[in-house]
């Protein structure tokens, strides 16, 4: 998930807004400073008229724009002008539309709110947060959308516990941004369940290919639109199994010495086809890929964290920002995996200045706990499957 990034700006904003807020008043001295520094020739005095419209740009509050309206007639007042009077009715017309475009401002804005949280609502329900720690894994995941102001788009990522163990899938789907919502939705909500239904992880991804065909159905480029998908599989005793269908491969990250990680690509054969460009079948098979020891963490990305430039081209430099991240996401000899996530994505973030071509997710499992049996107290039944952990 995209988390808002605090910063702190209270003195500035604070200063800013005083400044906003004094413009009408400073706008209003200039033009009188005006009449008397030059006398005769133009007539300064209807300029006044702006400073309603300034306090309406500026601050957008009525009571600032009756004030300035009121400095601006009185100021009219002051100077010996023949045109006082037409002036005043300038003034005051002026006044009246800016009082009635602050109002229907005021009233765009709470709805432009009421919008963003029915947003930030539904975005949260499609791609939740995800828990802090799964059986034994710390786990944490972050989302950089290309659309401004969304926060979900065409990648995707979860975590479960499972009866068969800690399953996760992350995934790409053709294109980016809002557009590819719709795809994405249809594979998260097939993967929650299939995950807890299917015993093999090539059954999984059976249901999450049956689901892409169904919401594809009809579509005029239905035959052109494909999935990049990692399917991951760790069982009680932490092995790690994986269906690679054309996505970037993960990393292992392995303590080196004290502080430091060595980052390693995990070997998980030669990858299919991107879903949606064939047919799994039963020859999809999961890969084992050795067993995730205690310390070690994987960390799993989407296309979007390799193929971003910076203003000179270059691309960001994924692996060595990896292990200079785990070295400072590291505290008292430990990993830290929401400690990592940031860290990456702040040097992703300098990288590209902010501007993003295509979405980005992160995801790291962390093994920091010795393995918890599937049949744990605090276990719950889940599906009339007894002896399913808690996510």
């Amino acid at each position: 998930m995209i988390r808002p990034r605090a910063v702190s700006r209270g003195p500035r904003r604070g200063a800013r807004g005083l400044a906003v807020l004094s413009l009408p008043g400073l706008w209003v001295a200039a033009v009188l400073g005006l009449v008397y520094a030059v006398p005769g020739g133009v007539q300064w005095v209807p300029a006044v008229a702006a400073a309603p419209v300034i306090a309406c740009a500026g601050t957008g509050r009525r009571r600032c724009v009756l004030v300035s309206g009121g400095l601006a007639v009185a100021a009219v007042a002051v100077p010996d002008s023949g045109q006082r009077l037409g002036t005043e009715v300038a003034v005051l017309a002026v006044l009246a539309v800016c009082f009635w475009l602050v109002d229907r401002r005021a009233r765009l804005a709470a709805e432009l709110d009421r919008t963003r949280e029915i947003a930030v609502a539904a975005q949260q329900v499609l791609l939740p947060p995800l828990p802090h720690r799964v059986n034994a894994l710390a786990v944490a995941g972050d989302y950089l959308s290309a659309s401004r102001g969304a926060r979900v788009g065409g990648d995707l990522y979860e975590v479960l516990a499972t009866p068969y163990g800690v399953r996760a899938v992350i995934g790409d789907v053709r294109g980016h941004g809002l557009e590819a919502i719709g795809t994405v939705a249809a594979l998260l909500g097939s993967f929650r369940e299939a995950a807890h239904d299917e015993p093999e992880l090539g059954g999984v991804l059976r249901r999450l290919d049956k689901a892409l065909h169904r919401h594809l159905r009809g579509r005029t480029h239905a035959a052109e639109e494909f999935v990049t998908l990692m399917l991951l599989e760790l069982g009680e005793d932490c092995g790690v199994h994986v269906i690679n269908c054309g996505h970037p491969q993960p990393y292992r990250l392995s303590p080196d010495r004290p502080g430091r990680f060595r980052a390693r690509a995990l070997e998980a054969g030669e990858p299919f086809p991107p879903l949606g460009l064939f047919d799994p079948g039963p020859v999809a098979k999961a890969v084992p890929c050795g067993e995730l020891l205690p310390g070690q963490a994987l960390f799993l990305h989407t296309d979007g964290a390799v193929d971003a430039r910076d203003a000179a081209g270059e691309f960001f430099p994924l692996l060595p920002v990896l292990e200079g991240a785990a070295q400072s996401a590291c505290h008292g000899g430990a990993l830290s995996a929401r400690a990592l996530v940031d860290a990456v994505c702040a040097a992703f973030l300098r990288h590209t200045r902010g501007r993003l071509t295509d979405d980005m997710a992160l995801l790291v499992l962390h093994r920091d706990a010795p393995r918890v049996p599937a049949q744990a107290a605090g276990a719950r039944t889940a599906k009339g499957v007894p002896g399913v952990p808690r996510p």
